[in-house]
């Protein structure tokens, strides 16, 4: 007796793997997030993330065009301003690091897409996404005026050259807040990447080094969502998409593998996922003790995210992935 069905037949040599493939990875699916700081001819590691810094804007320019030369369509830039307060000024004045670097590289490299991370914690004080209560330490933000901080950040942002304005801060409405904003400021055609499920996530720990964003006090509990609710994703998904949203934004990526697909299913929308942090650190901790090989880790990494159905990736692997794929 033997099988009638034998799918080894489609796995014996590379080019047939290669034709019935069903996902592949290509350097188009990438988004490489940089780290902005003030001053110049700065690149400062991050003890945390091995091979990310934290970079000047004449350094930010050069990054952006070995992205460009890569292949990469897009950077996501983060900001670390010389000084922070609670109305977050850093994030929304004209002369703010992530709008001097955006500006910066859109003269440099027209042709790089500019995603601006739309965000207060790097900008405030306390390290929260909003305002606080006077003398609140529990870190729970006030919504509605966080608002209004936000649409002032997005419209800097794209005045600055920002292509897409990306709101992570998980504020009830900030979707419909930011879109009036850029509407009203003219840019219509700006589009929006909605962080539509953020969650309150232990993965986060290295990118707090590298944004100098850790809470001064509390957690983000009370507005980052639950790790243990999936349905509540949906409705936060629906809802951005209902409030003019154009992309959605899975993060983190690697442990919410079925919050991508939940939500791909439920939406035509292009979907992100972010490949955050601490995802990218202990890849390199292993890779670097000799654990695991980097190269097929990774790339087996972002092609799941691709099966589990995410159009775009964020991720600090892109260079070393985009090299790897090449070669």
């Amino acid at each position: 007796m033997f099988p009638v069905n034998r799918p080894r037949r489609l796995r014996q040599n590379d080019p047939i793997r290669r034709m019935v493939r069903e996902n592949v990875l290509t350097a188009n699916d990438l988004i490489y997030p940089l780290f902005a700081v003030p001053g110049s001819s700065i690149a400062q590691e991050v003890k945390s993330m091995p091979g990310v810094y934290q970079l000047s804007v004449d350094k930010i320019v050069e990054e952006a065009k070995e992205v460009r030369d890569l292949g990469i369509p897009a950077i996501i830039l983060f900001g670390i301003p010389a000084d922070k307060d609670t109305d977050a000024t850093g994030a929304w004045h004209d002369c703010g690091i992530v709008q001097k670097a955006a500006t910066a590289v859109k003269e440099a490299v027209p042709d790089l897409v500019i995603v601006a991370d739309t965000c207060l914690c790097e900008y405030t004080d306390h390290g929260h996404c909003g305002y606080l209560e006077t003398g609140d330490l529990t870190g729970r933000v006030l919504n509605d005026p966080t608002l209004e901080l936000l649409k002032k950040t997005a419209v800097s942002q794209a005045k600055a050259g920002a292509d897409i304005i990306a709101p992570s801060g998980m504020m009830d409405g900030f979707v419909q807040a930011i879109r009036e904003g850029l509407d009203e400021a003219g840019f219509t055609d700006t589009p929006i990447l909605s962080y539509a499920a953020k969650y309150s996530s232990a993965y986060y720990g290295p990118f707090r080094d590298a944004a100098d964003s850790a809470p001064q006090f509390g957690d983000r509990r009370t507005y980052q969502m639950d790790p243990a609710n999936g349905m509540e994703a949906l409705k936060e998904v629906a809802l951005d998409i209902a409030e003019g949203a154009d992309m959605l934004m899975v993060k983190p990526a690697l442990a919410y593998m079925d919050i991508i697909w939940r939500v791909k299913e439920m939406t035509q929308l292009p979907v992100a996922a972010y490949n955050v942090s601490g995802e990218y650190s202990m890849v390199k901790a292993a890779a670097l003790n000799g654990w695991v090989d980097e190269q097929r880790v990774v790339l087996e990494t972002l092609t799941g995210f691709k099966r589990a159905g995410a159009d775009l990736i964020l991720t600090y692997h892109a260079k070393d992935a985009v090299r790897w794929m090449q070669s």
